[in-house]
């Protein structure tokens, strides 16, 4: 599967103006017709603001990814909340809704957990033959999400709005869940200012071994892989090296 990664500046709170940026980076993109999955970074059209009602997706919104899904024949996912809820949801190529998963952790250091309500359920999905667990920002930091479906998953897919004082964390974990898990991780970060936060990107994709599948470093815009995500890899690599197996749940737990 081509994976493709979109990493753009949003524009605070302005629903509007994101979706033209969105149309307009992948009708300016050359391989857009190449792409076979879709990831946006977390609140995809408002950027991580505390304000529940512009953050709430409406039809329209959801239309729009439904559109350029339908328009690209790819599988999108993207961030918003819906009912209260800091989702990402993943998306067919015909626009028909596969996934939806709302973030566990919140992050209370930034006063969401005073806005939005956790999740309570992990999810694993099916997209075109790969097994796929979602998470968003802050979950990251929490490897037990990633453990509790290392055996189910072939791919973790994390988006998050995570400020550039913090990347080397987002980098660091995102190679860490990868090679613990023997799963590809991939993760979609926006670029730009927030208010006074800074946002650097370096939406990345590694392989099982961790090895890097897709590097957007800093810059604006969509990036593709050169090689597919392929779910024999992540078999080959667990039979070679079958650490999973060997993971012991303490007396205490």
């Amino acid at each position: 599967m081509k994976l493709a990664l979109c990493q753009y500046d949003q524009k605070w709170e302005d629903k509007e103006a994101n979706k033209k940026k969105i149309a307009y980076l992948l009708a300016t993109c050359k391989c857009a017709g190449d792409i076979d999955w879709l990831v946006f970074s977390e609140m995809t059209l408002s950027g991580f603001t505390m304000d529940t009602a512009v953050a709430e997706l409406t039809d329209e919104d959801h239309a729009f990814f439904s559109g350029l899904a339908a328009e690209y024949n790819f599988n999108v996912s993207y961030g918003g909340v819906e009912k209260g809820y800091n989702n990402l949801i993943t998306l067919d190529r015909k626009g028909k809704r596969v996934n939806t998963y709302s973030k566990i952790h919140l992050y209370a250091f930034g006063g969401e957990d005073k806005h939005y309500t956790p999740g309570t359920k992990q999810e694993v999905f099916e997209l075109e033959g790969l097994s796929v667990m979602p998470a968003v920002c802050f979950d990251l930091r929490f490897p037990y999400l990633f453990w509790n479906m290392a055996k189910k998953a072939d791919v973790y897919v994390v988006i998050a709005a995570w400020p550039m004082r913090r990347s080397e964390h987002w980098m660091t974990l995102l190679r860490a869940r990868a090679i613990e898990n023997q799963a590809y991780c991939i993760g979609v970060n926006r670029v730009g200012l927030e208010g006074k936060l800074e946002y650097s990107g370096n939406s990345m994709c590694f392989d099982p071994l961790g090895k890097t599948v897709v590097d957007a470093g800093t810059a604006e815009g969509i990036f593709i892989s050169e090689v597919p995500v392929d779910k024999g890899l992540v078999a080959k690599s667990r039979e070679r090296f079958p650490f999973i197996g060997e993971r012991k749940v303490f007396p205490w737990q």
